[in-house]
């Protein structure tokens, strides 16, 4: 992976080649990003760039045996943590990430801007929470304590260090802070409050800014090969982040199930239908695991804004097609004007506790019920 090869973050790419050609390489760096939004490609990026043996023009040769093996995913001194669990594809009683590495190189390979549910998937672990356990910092530790066998930069790069616990942190700890020589530690994160404070403060963080819609539009269509009007309804609805977009314009049977579930749930409110409410609510907690919930409340996050600015009169900024306007468009005329506003919070809510393993059917019967008496 090439700083060339990654759209947008000018800044942000020209920060890390004076880091690097300067020689003050900063031992503990820590990404954060939007999903989604590429600071996994900027991480590789870097790491590469470090390790190139003819850097040119403020970038990696691509070329040389060093970017040859990073572009590959196999340099001997960049190590990769990510989060894992027991799997159905991988038969391993306590699985590292080393377990899974085969896996992981496919999927980074395939799109560098995977979501945490499509890394989930892709490793069989659909269902389960993530979690980086202390038999990571083991290796991680035994790794380190070796010589480079390319004399350059040992790199650890480590995806969603959110998921891990505060033993592995502890264990962790010490060579983050002072790490053996030509020694990097790269988090990628996408919840910054949520790593561990004493993880956090031992970083030099950097902001991975979402694309602007023209950027994104033409990533879609021109690196993707998706149809232009597809590029450019995904470049307005999709944050600035490719990875949520090529996520919506490649899965739409999972798009036609959220959409059945929310047409239910909305038209329930308008009906003043509880019982039909609190049903929908059973259908949200029957998504199969709690990453698809939340990607659902994602996705209903977005349809509370496309009511918004049918409300305010700004249809073409929902960015809905013709199929779908007359629908938004009746709602937006029943709910309350403070209406999106206050599920957006709720929805919001729903997200957090998930995160901390409430009971789903909880969860969702309560945003039900709450957006029943706000609608």
């Amino acid at each position: 992976m090439r700083f060339a090869d990654i759209p947008g973050n000018e800044e942000l790419k020209k920060a890390l080649v004076s880091m690097a050609d300067s020689g003050r390489v900063s031992h503990a760096m820590l990404l954060y990003e939007n999903e989604g939004c590429g600071a996994l490609s900027m991480a590789l990026a870097y790491t590469q760039y470090l390790n190139c043996s003819d850097r040119k023009d403020g970038d990696s040769c691509g070329q040389c045996q060093s970017c040859r093996q990073m572009s590959g995913l196999v340099h001997p001194d960049t190590h990769f943590i990510f989060p894992v669990n027991s799997s159905r594809k991988i038969d391993v009683q306590k699985p590292t990430s080393e377990s899974f590495l085969g896996l992981w190189r496919e999927l980074v390979k395939e799109n560098p801007y995977f979501l945490e549910s499509e890394l989930y998937s892709k490793l069989g672990i659909e269902g389960k929470s993530g979690n980086i356990a202390i038999a990571e910092a083991r290796y991680i530790l035994e790794k380190l304590s070796l010589s480079s066998v390319e004399n350059g930069y040992k790199t650890v790069i480590m995806w969603l260090p959110e998921r891990m616990n505060a033993e592995t942190a502890n264990k962790l700890l010490k060579a983050v802070e002072e790490p053996p020589e030509k020694t990097v530690f790269i988090f990628v994160t996408h919840h910054p409050d949520r790593v561990l404070q004493t993880i956090f403060s031992r970083c030099q963080s950097y902001r991975v800014l979402p694309l602007q819609k023209h950027e994104l539009e033409k990533v879609l269509a021109e690196k993707f090969g998706k149809a232009p009007a597809d590029s450019a309804v995904q470049a307005s609805v999709s944050g600035g982040s490719i990875g949520a977009a090529l996520e919506a314009m490649g899965d739409r049977e999972e798009y036609s199930g959220f959409m059945q579930i929310f047409r239910h749930l909305l038209s329930a409110l308008a009906e003043k239908d509880l019982q039909a409410v609190l049903d929908a609510a059973d259908m949200m907690s029957a998504l199969d695991s709690r990453e698809k919930q939340k990607a659902f409340c994602i996705f209903a996050g977005e349809c509370l804004r496309k009511i918004f600015m049918f409300q305010q009169k700004m249809p073409d900024l929902a960015c809905t097609d013709s199929g779908e306007a007359a629908f938004w468009s009746g709602i937006a005329s029943r709910a309350n004007r403070t209406f999106s506003r206050k599920a957006l919070a709720l929805v919001d809510r729903a997200v957090m506790l998930l995160d901390r393993n409430v009971n789903q059917k909880m969860v969702f019967c309560d945003l039900a019920g709450q957006m029943f008496l706000i609608f």
